[in-house]
């Protein structure tokens, strides 16, 4: 058992079992809870997510983690949001209404075009050197969204093409998105989740 605590941010949202089942098949230690002072407790915060941006909003208000999430993205904690979660590290999103995200990241999230939805499996491009993906490089995981992060360069560590090119992993110090899903993406996703906990611990 690694000595690592990994909790997934419960917003009720999320798809946590398979998130939880792939955690603890890589020997963390791993809770889910929208409770302050057990989240306070995690060496790693995951922000998991299925559903539309404004509905996740208003989720995490209502559980006052907004503001908590803002506080320890300031504190360099380690945060990683898959697909939807990590739309939400974005400053805002145009789904359904314009909404504010947790600004975390900075930019938008906006509809897909030609088609309008990504379901199934993609490579990704490291188009900035990052250690923690670098193993990732040309590997493939699994997509299912309508919606894309679309902001600075000097955040897109990784891109997938979808007729077009889409920023599928961004990172900003200690927070990192993932539009894709790694708890569902198999071996490739593992290794990465492996990675990124490891790497962020020790950065």
């Amino acid at each position: 058992m690694s000595s690592r605590t990994v909790c997934v941010v419960d917003y009720h949202m999320g798809n946590h079992a398979s998130v939880v089942h792939s955690l603890r098949e890589l020997n963390y230690r791993v809770r889910v809870s929208n409770d302050q002072a057990v989240l306070n407790e995690a060496d790693v915060l995951v922000l998991p997510g299925v559903g539309a941006f404004p509905s996740g909003m208003k989720a995490l208000h209502s559980l006052s983690l907004v503001s908590y999430l803002q506080e320890q993205a300031r504190l360099q904690r380690p945060i990683i949001g898959f697909c939807l979660g990590m739309q939400l590290l974005a400053d805002a999103s145009y789904e359904h209404q314009y909404t504010m995200g947790l600004g975390l990241i900075p930019g938008e999230v906006v509809p897909l075009i030609n088609p309008q939805w990504h379901i199934g499996w993609n490579s990704i491009e490291c188009v900035l050197q990052d250690p923690l993906f670098q193993a990732s490089d040309g590997q493939v995981f699994y997509f299912n969204h309508s919606f894309a992060y679309r902001g600075p360069s000097e955040y897109q560590i990784g891109l997938s093409r979808h007729h077009k090119a889409f920023p599928s992993v961004v990172r900003r110090g200690s927070v990192v998105g993932l539009q894709f899903h790694p708890e569902k993406s198999q071996g490739p996703g593992k290794e990465l989740l492996k990675s990124l906990i490891s790497g962020l611990c020790h950065a």
